[in-house]
């Protein structure tokens, strides 16, 4: 897992499609999902840390790009 998509992707496999049409609202989603999988022993803790640091960065990203505009 490297991107976003990677995240979105990974989460198709359990049954999880997230789309809001809220990019940081997605973010979010995806993030509870994640943790929601970890909590219920389905993922690795290798890949619950790698895609908690990716979309905790993308939501910075975001955050950001939503105070300048």
């Amino acid at each position: 897992m490297k991107t976003v998509y990677d995240i979105q992707q990974y989460l198709k496999r359990f049954g999880s499609y997230i789309y809001m049409g809220d990019r940081l609202a997605d973010l979010e989603m995806m993030e509870f999902e994640i943790r929601e999988l970890y909590r219920s022993q389905l993922i690795e803790t290798k890949e619950f840390q790698t895609a908690i640091l990716i979309l905790k960065h993308e939501m910075s990203l975001e955050r950001e790009k939503q105070k300048k505009g």
